[in-house]
């Protein structure tokens, strides 16, 4: 009852602000019966991945309030249109089938481009999560996530479109990403393709940066991801990225600076503090995030394994190399060298502050963007200077990503 009492006033507590603001809600509640229209009753081939929590399918919606009735019929009209011959009378050009089995025959393609863009305004497509298993630790998590993604807007955070929870169906809606995650241009179906030039991995890490500095600084309260990860940035039309996946993530209150919560998240991004002692803060997310950037100019994951009984972790592979002098054996080998050198030694040296095992010593995601954004050649001096380039970090424990291991397994 305490789900479905907060998730209620929710959506009356944001009428009341976007009405105040003059401005329209952004997200609505969907039925069961409209997503299984959707996503032709979840069909597997509609499927675009599948986790722990779920699975994700994508979807078409009839979307009304995309144009009005009146409007609409007005374009339906046009499959009416034919072209008068010079010699032959009437006659139809050719036929185009756009959306809901109708036909089209159009004067000119002119006329038939206008009619398709405006059918995929009334047709918007959406990813719909599914949550796989109905039990208290799904209800929580769906109701972190609606809650989470009604209260923030930001051109880098993945778009709430609505939810819905009918009977045991717990299904949240969002915009759907055709070129899907990070992950799957760095590590999967769509590595070999080799989509991510320099001048998109720069616009992710910067998009992605500012996304979750949004959540840390701007948000209230402000938010912890704590999954920050290469298949957690999805990527629109245009490769922009957008951070995702809200499940996990907590709300802090202005007076606190972290929470001691159980481990969540995934092997290879855990800050050191949180896999050890379970104390989430935004400087957790600066961990993550940094391993995010070495795996984004790097090509590679987060932990490798060298053979049967070692393993390597990213950060440790960089930091050797940058103490070589050796930044372009950094570098993605997809990238064929087509990179710019300044902004690779740059974006390297961030992500290794960004991993330091002290969080005191981390930076803020707001310091992180102005890095990243930055051409300042002061900055990237001192960057070079710091203390962890010169000397070993102190390390508490040298078996740290076992031991992290071995904690995520038990809980």
């Amino acid at each position: 009852m305490g789900f479905c009492t907060n998730l209620m006033c929710y959506p009356k507590n944001s009428k009341r602000k976007a009405k105040g603001k003059k401005k329209q809600q952004s997200w609505r509640i969907y039925s069961l019966k409209e997503l299984q229209s959707a996503t032709n009753n979840f069909n597997y081939d509609n499927k675009l991945g599948e986790g722990g929590f779920g699975s994700v399918y994508w979807g078409q919606l009839w979307d009304g309030s995309q144009i009005g009735t009146v409007s609409l019929q007005a374009k339906i009209y046009l499959v009416c249109c034919i072209n008068h011959g010079k010699s032959k009378g009437l006659k139809c050009h050719k036929t185009l089938s756009i959306g809901r089995q109708w036909s089209v025959n159009p004067w000119n393609e002119t006329v038939a481009d206008k009619l398709r863009r405006s059918l995929r305004d009334i047709l918007s497509q959406i990813a719909v999560k599914r949550l796989k298993v109905w039990s208290d630790k799904a209800e929580m998590e769906f109701s972190v996530e609606v809650e989470i993604l009604g209260r923030v807007r930001h051109r880098n955070l993945l778009q709430l479109r609505g939810y819905c929870a009918e009977g045991q169906e717990r299904l949240i809606v969002y915009d759907y990403m055709p070129n899907l995650s990070l992950f799957s241009h760095l590590h999967g179906q769509h590595s070999s393709e080799c989509l991510l030039d320099w001048e998109r991995r720069m616009n992710i890490a910067i998009g992605s940066a500012e996304g979750i500095a949004y959540l840390h600084h701007h948000a209230t309260p402000h938010i912890i991801h704590r999954d920050v990860k290469s298949s957690n940035v999805l990527l629109d039309s245009d490769f922009n990225a957008h951070v995702a996946d809200f499940g996990f993530a907590k709300l802090i209150p202005d007076e606190q600076t972290h929470v001691t919560t159980r481990v969540k998240g995934t092997l290879g991004y855990l800050a050191p503090e949180y896999a050890m002692l379970g104390q989430a803060s935004e400087s957790c997310d600066v961990f993550s995030f940094g391993i995010l950037l070495l795996e984004l100019v790097g090509g590679k994951k987060p932990v490798e394994k060298l053979d049967s009984t070692t393993k390597r972790t990213i950060v440790d592979w960089a930091q050797q190399l940058v103490l070589d002098g050796k930044f372009d054996e950094i570098a993605d080998l997809k990238l064929r060298g087509k990179y710019v050198k300044e902004d690779l030694k740059k974006v390297v040296l961030v992500a290794l502050v960004c991993t330091q095992n002290q969080p005191k010593k981390r930076p803020s995601m707001l310091e992180v963007v102005e890095l990243l954004k930055g051409d300042s050649k002061e900055k990237l001096l001192s960057l070079e200077n710091h203390e962890i380039f010169r000397e070993t970090q102190d390390t508490e424990d040298p078996n740290l990503i076992s031991e992290a291991k071995e904690i995520l397994e038990s809980v």
